[in-house]
């Protein structure tokens, strides 16, 4: 996501014509620019002490490396080192990188570096000059303003020191801990330019960069209020009148919301902008099912003349923890269950590109878990982003373990890493749940306390354990323990799982208790530990702990249990090998019946297991008892509600005869940017192509074109690489030339195969991104109905007299105008005042006109500029339902104008329609319309900018013809 910082520029105001081919509008550039430089670093390992900061130092025979960089490469066992689980040893050394940039020459601008994490503490030169030290910890962002340390318009020489010994002040440091905390410069890298008059980072302070919030979301009546605050610094020498623009787009591009605000800012200060609105109409909501996305581009400009601008994703979702329906998203109770994820991968430890922690992510989504916890530290900003993408909610927490220092400074860091985690975050949908407390330990008052101060809007966490003694929430918003087993709780309070085993026994109590509101279990992919105990801590092949998946991503066979209890596709699938011993088998399905078959012959056909332990399950397993392995094919026949059926199957295996190379680039590119991994399975399978799961043959990958096999060469046993479960993987790197890559996997005796992909470019070395569409189209509602008709929000009054002539100037297009009248000169029209009619925008359709004509009612609209728009339009025969209280009761005694018979369908034409020349709406009627939709016709026509554009409404009975109001704004063709 990172490589495609979206750096928005600022939208023309003045009016001009508006054509297909003009849009997205053109943007004026603005001075912010954001350029990654991952590529091209100069790395040297040790030495802390050296002094490789001087400018004029010979880096030349330095290794070239690219961000995200490792200090080194790690084998799966963990260099069979032995060491402590406070990492002793373990990659702790320190690493110098170097890099040449070039900057602006504008003498004013701000320069930035920015970091999206390092480990663990960062050290800055420019052109040999000591610019500062980041020390607060490895997993949260930085940025050092190097302004004053560049030469402008010419090269520079920065130096990065990035240490990760040993640190008593730097958590997780000192530990324990029950993970790796890897090291280098793992995470992207910024240089980032300004305007002095800019919007700062979000991590500076409380009350820094772009904080939105949604203060109300009514999923009932289909709307949203959007608080957005904006912190503009002027870093120039005199005050200055600054203009905010906030945009509110949706998914098309449209902007929905727009707001603006000015402010005098002086010298030297920073100045947060305060602006708030509401949607109404089509607002889309985010959830799991549904992770709908609006951007909010926030633009600065300075007289006039845009100066910076900045773009965040948002969902409109709301949630809470209900005491007796558990956790409940717009109204909705869900559970959550889901997996704990470590950030690391094989081989390259935390350093992982953009790509892989989507991919994470996407298989999460493939699985059906709908939440994520963020095991035990804050992770990168591209997982975030996949989160929201993806509709996955996310627990977030600050970095620690068991063990808490006594030290203060230990504490500052800390809670600096938890305040910096929720101001990089808090912008993000997938955010619910902030890990207020330390991990296998109660709540923490001053963690809580401390978040509820950066985000009062999400919940907090408090962590327990029965090893540690069982906990309540306390302070903390949820009740967050780590039930691995029998626990103490007494129900008055709801309870939530941050940790805890997998699999369908162990998910039916979440799923039959309304007060147990989710699992997200330990842990989704096996991961490096130096924990001494642990079932693998002693192995020679591959040491990694746990995991629902192997470190490189590949499921284990239960998983599949997943998706048949949490996706609504029809599945069904056979859980073991059929392979001798095997006398119980397993099926998962969602399917009524599944009837297993051995060689054509049946077996049994069963219903899921009634077993009490299954009790709260959607879809328990099948399972097939006392079954006498014989060789041959194994199917499991699912049988659906609706009548269909489905196949599993599985067979014996014989001898390893070839392989089958798959490579995983399913929902994503592969980058040629020197970082990018894709990882390949090469499947051993028999002579019938039946994956021989025992098999033990090491296989070797080769590649050709520009990339390269992770560790190839090394001492790290990645290649050749050993099976499991009959799969050998391998982690294949982009080199920096895009185009066609061969891998080829083989081992002595086995066939080999060879598939190919292809590396694209990506702009690595871009300084403004091209945006997204942004159509900022001018828009107006109008609302018809006679002169006593009320003044209603939003929406211009037009006001009209029985039988005469009316027209009506657009506001937000200068000297443009609409007339109404009836067709014909036989024709009659009246204007009808306001009727009490409850429903959203009742004030609108409750009043209006009708016209009785043969020829229809003509709405014409005079001097519009060439281009395309859309009309919206509003056609109901209202019906009062006002009591004799209402002032207006006088009035209804005599009215007669809403009892004329109406035409109950319209047909609306015009030759300026963009697509035929005529459609047709019903008409509605009534005094409630809170749950019925009024009847409304959209049309797109255009203007030559020369003739008017008539619109004519008609019926088929010549009766009354109803238009309330209407709707026109600028358009395009999408």
């Amino acid at each position: 996501m990172k490589n495609l910082i979206i750096v928005l520029l600022a939208i023309a105001t003045s009016f001009t014509s508006i054509s297909a081919a003009d849009l997205p509008f053109g943007f004026p550039e603005t001075d912010r620019t954001k350029q990654s430089i991952n590529q091209g670093w100069r790395f040297h390992r040790g030495e802390a002490e050296a002094e490789y900061y001087k400018k004029n130092y010979d880096d030349s025979d330095w290794e070239l490396v690219d961000v995200p960089h490792t200090l080194a490469l790690t084998s799966l066992t963990l260099d069979d080192l032995q060491d402590e689980k406070t990492q002793l040893v373990f990659h702790r050394d320190v690493g110098w990188y170097r890099k040449s940039i070039t900057v602006t020459s504008s003498s004013s601008k701000k320069v930035f570096l920015e970091f999206e994490g390092a480990h663990q503490v960062t050290d800055l030169w420019v052109n040999g000059k000591h610019v500062g030290q980041h020390s607060i910890g490895g997993y949260t962002p930085f940025h050092f303003d190097i302004s004053d340390f560049v030469s402008r318009g010419k090269s520079n020489q920065i130096t990065l020191l990035v240490d990760n010994r040993r640190n008593a002040f730097v958590p997780p440091d000192p530990g324990p801990f029950d993970y790796v905390k890897f090291s280098g410069l793992y995470r992207d890298v910024y240089l980032v330019q300004t305007n002095p008059v800019h919007i700062g980072f979000n991590w500076e302070s409380l009350t820094s960069g772009i904080n939105i919030t949604t203060p109300t979301i009514d999923t009932v009546n289909g709307n949203a209020t959007i608080n957005i605050k904006t912190a503009v610094k002027n870093a120039s020498r005199s005050t200055v009148e600054a203009e905010v623009t906030n945009r509110i787009i949706d998914n098309r591009g449209i902007v929905v919301l727009k707001l603006i605000q000015s402010q005098k800012i002086a010298a030297g200060q920073e100045l947060q902008f305060n602006q708030i609105g509401s949607l109404e109409d089509d607002v889309k909501f985010w959830d799991t099912e549904n992770p709908n996305l609006y951007r909010v581009n926030t633009m600065v400009s300075v007289n006039g003349q845009p100066v910076d601008v900045l773009e965040n994703r948002i969902g409109l979702r709301k949630f809470d923890l209900d005491p007796v329906r558990g956790f409940v998203l717009n109204g909705k109770p869900i559970k959550l269950i889901g997996f704990n994820r470590h950030q690391q991968y094989p081989y390259i430890g935390d350093a992982l590109p953009d790509s892989l922690h989507y991919k994470d992510m996407l298989q999460f989504k493939e699985y059906g878990f709908n939440v994520m916890r963020t095991a035990h530290y804050p992770q990168d900003d591209a997982l975030i982003d996949a989160c929201d993408e993806l509709g996955i909610l996310v627990y977030e927490e600050a970095p620690s373990w068991i063990s808490m220092s006594n030290d203060g400074e230990w504490w500052d860091n800390f809670e600096q890493s938890a305040r910096i985690m929720i101001r990089n975050h808090r912008n993000h949908p997938s955010v619910v749940m902030w890990g207020a407390g330390i991990n296998h330990r109660g709540y923490v008052p001053v963690m809580h306390n401390t978040v509820k101060q950066e985000d009062p809007t999400r919940l907090t966490a408090s962590q327990g354990a029965r090893w540690t003694g069982w906990q309540a929430s306390g302070l903390t918003d949820i009740n967050a323990n780590m039930l691995y087993g029998p626990f103490i709780w007494d129900r008055s309070e709801p309870m939530f799982a941050m940790e805890g085993r997998s699999g369908a026994e162990h998910v039916a109590p979440y799923k039959q208790d309304d007060l147990m509101v989710g699992l997200i279990s330990w842990v989704a992919h096996a991961y490096y530990t130096f924990h001494p105990t642990h079932d693998k801590a002693n192995d020679k092949r591959d040491r990694t702990r746990s995991g629902a998946m192997t470190i490189f991503r590949h499921p284990r066979p239960y998983l599949d249990w997943y998706k048949a209890e949490l996706l609504e596709a029809p599945f069904v699938d056979i859980k073991e090998e059929w392979m001798p011993g095997t006398e119980e088998v397993v099926v998962y399905s969602n399917a009524l019946e599944v009837e297993l078959f051995l060689n054509g012959k049946s077996i049994s056909r069963q219903k899921p297991s009634s077993d009490e332990k299954y009790k709260g399950l959607d879809h328990p397993p099948f399972h097939f008892e006392n079954i006498e392995y014989t060789e041959g094919k194994l199917v499991a026949k699912a049988y659906f509600e609706d009548g269909n059926e489905m196949e599993s199957i599985k067979e014996s295996a014989g001898s390893p005869a070839a392989l089958r190379l798959v490579l995983d680039t399913e929902g994503r590119e592969f980058h040629a940017d020197g970082t990018d991994i894709v990882v390949a399975y090469a499947h051993i399978v028999d002579a019938k192509g039946v994956i021989v799961p025992d098999a033990q043959n090491l296989v070797t990958f080769k590649v050709e074109g520009d990339a390269s096999v992770i560790g190839d060469g090394t001492n790290i046993n990645a290649n050749p690489m050993f099976p499991e479960y009959g799969v050998a993987p391998a982690l294949i790197q982009a080199g920096h030339s895009p185009g066609k890559i061969r891998v080829t996997a083989s081992s002595p005796g086995l066939r080999s195969t060879t598939v190919s992909l292809t590396s694209s470019t990506i702009g690595n070395d871009i300084v403004v991104n091209t945006a997204q569409a942004i159509y900022d189209f001018r828009s107006e509602r109008v609302d018809l109905g006679a002169h006593d008709q009320l003044v209603q929000f939003d929406w211009n009054l037009w006001n009209g007299t029985d039988n005469e002539p009316s027209s009506y100037t657009l506001t937000s297009i200068p000297d443009a105008s609409v007339t109404i009248a009836p067709s014909s000169e036989s024709g009659v029209i009246r204007w009808l005042g306001e009727m009490n009619v409850i429903g959203k925008y009742g004030y609108a359709y409750g009043d209006g006109v009708v016209a009785i004509d043969e020829q229809g009612l003509d709405l014409t609209f005079e001097k519009l500029p060439k281009g395309i728009y859309k009309l919206t339009t509003w056609h109901h025969a209202p019906r009062s339902n006002s009591d004799h209280m209402d002032t207006n009761v006088d009035k209804l005694k005599s009215l007669t104008i809403h009892k004329v018979p109406y035409e109950d369908e319209l047909t609306l034409s015009s030759p300026s329609l963009i697509e035929g020349d005529s459609l047709t709406t019903k008409v509605t009627e009534g005094k409630e319309m809170q749950f019925s939709p009024v009847a409304t016709a959209e049309i797109v026509f255009e203007s030559d900018g020369k003739s008017p554009v008539v619109i004519n409404f008609n019926g088929s009975q010549n009766k009354g013809i109803w238009l309330n109001a209407f709707e026109i704004s600028e358009w395009a063709e999408f």
